[in-house]
């Protein structure tokens, strides 16, 4: 029976995350598997790996085939570099402890690699966020302008409409002032005393005739009185 390590998926639609097993090759993919030696989830930046390092040490030294996608996990993790240290262990080239400790060296490197990528990755994403808010604030800011410049006109059409009706109004008390000293100008002064001296002249002229008639009738009487008399 030969044996692979490969990846059973898990998770839900388009959120999946993997379990890295040992299992039959003529297993199904996502079938039966002998045992579960670590997960791999893509989902987060850089991808979260647990894995144990000694259990599959041990399958690749009894024989067991990585696929293609666990190969570099493996390699990733450093499982494929203490497989080929216990290699020249097993040849003689070095002791078990040299071998550790080069492992060890390894392993704090690439914790320091992956640290520096970490912080570059949070600082890339803390500049991304800030410059996505300088632009939001921008273009509030823009659209803000755009409002005043929108109303703007309007402002001042109500502004201006008070001084205007003021203005008139102020036209109508000054035409108000001025009628009285229309009215007593000197032509229309003048023109009730013609009035009175056209209306006088007419009663001189009819008391001439009453006084005359009046100072003529004794006259008629006398005669009258004389004519018996005769």
């Amino acid at each position: 029976m030969s044996v692979k390590l490969r990846l059973l998926r898990k998770g839900r639609k388009k959120r999946a995350f993997y379990y890295i097993v040992a299992a039959d090759s003529r297993a199904p993919r996502d079938g039966r598997f002998i045992e579960r030696v670590g997960s791999y989830n893509p989902n987060t930046d850089p991808a979260t790996i647990d894995l144990d390092v000694d259990r599959s040490v041990t399958w690749l030294r009894n024989g067991a085939q990585p696929t293609d996608t666990v190969r570099a996990i493996l390699s990733y993790k450093g499982v494929m570099y203490k497989n080929h240290l216990l290699k020249g262990v097993d040849k003689g080239a070095l002791t078990e402890e040299e071998a550790n400790a080069k492992f060890e060296k390894w392993l704090d490197e690439k914790s320091g690699k992956v640290d520096a990528k970490r912080s570059r990755l949070a600082e890339a994403s803390a500049a991304d966020a800030k410059s996505r808010l300088e632009a939001e604030a921008k273009i509030r800011e823009d659209r803000a302008k755009a409002i005043i410049a929108k109303n703007s006109p309007l402002a001042e059409e109500v502004e201006a409409a008070p001084e205007t009706e003021a203005s008139a109004d102020d036209v109508s008390a000054e035409a108000e002032v001025e009628a009285p000293e229309v009215e007593e100008a000197p032509a229309a002064e003048e023109a009730p005393a013609v009035e009175e001296v056209a209306a006088e002249e007419p009663v001189a002229e009819a008391e001439a005739p009453a006084a005359e008639v009046a100072e003529e009738a004794p006259a008629a009487e006398e005669t009258e009185e004389e004519k018996p008399a005769e």
